[in-house]
């Protein structure tokens, strides 16, 4: 594939992808991470449809992918102070567990009123999706409960291929393997407490 076929092909599957969400749908994609089911957290529905998709209880809640801090701080009920110094050192996709704002569809919601939110830095097409929504991007593994998170495509279930409203073509070769984000809780006090290292 020519670079110019590529962008062509990385353009066009960007554009899929934000159509489908605009239309409230769920989206099988390849996160900055581990492929995942995702849809606009904003959006009631969709995220009640993705949760049926997984057969995961609500009370889980999901991660919300961001394009940048200020999308990042529409999301949460409080931003940590030294959210850009931890941005910066970040050596790998990190999801900061936050108090949730009501910006974000209630059901995204732990119960105790939290979500985990990622800056997406490292991953063009996610990024370029999150950006183009203009939305937060629900983000959660692409499996049943309970069973085995897809590294790659190939590991998907054909179930959940099946159950997406839009299968994401963009990277489906890619048999590259990321590890699941890092997980840290922001304290009252600004600190972090590691949830999954």
């Amino acid at each position: 594939m020519t670079n110019n076929t590529n962008s062509n092909f990385f353009r066009q599957e960007v554009d899929a992808a934000v159509d489908a969400l605009l239309l409230q749908q769920v989206i099988l994609y390849p996160t900055d991470t581990v492929w995942g089911l995702g849809c606009d957290a904003e959006v009631p529905p969709a995220v009640e449809k993705l949760y049926k998709i997984k057969n995961r209880p609500a009370e889980k809640g999901c991660i919300v992918l961001v394009a940048d801090e200020a999308m990042f701080a529409k999301y949460a009920a409080v931003v940590p102070p030294n959210l850009a110094e931890l941005l910066a050192a970040q050596e790998r996709p990190t999801t900061y567990i936050v108090q949730g704002s009501r910006h974000l569809a209630p059901n995204l919601l732990a119960p105790d009123g939290t979500v985990g939110l990622r800056v997406v830095l490292q991953d063009e097409f996610t990024r370029k999706v999150v950006r183009r929504l203009g939305h937060g991007l629900v983000s959660t593994s692409a499996n049943l409960s309970g069973e085995p998170t897809p590294a790659v495509y190939t590991e998907v279930s054909p179930a959940i291929v099946r159950a997406a409203d839009y299968v994401v073509s963009w990277r489906q070769e890619d048999d590259t393997r990321s590890q699941p984000s890092k997980v840290v809780r922001v304290l009252p006090d600004g600190g972090l407490e590691v949830v999954r290292g």
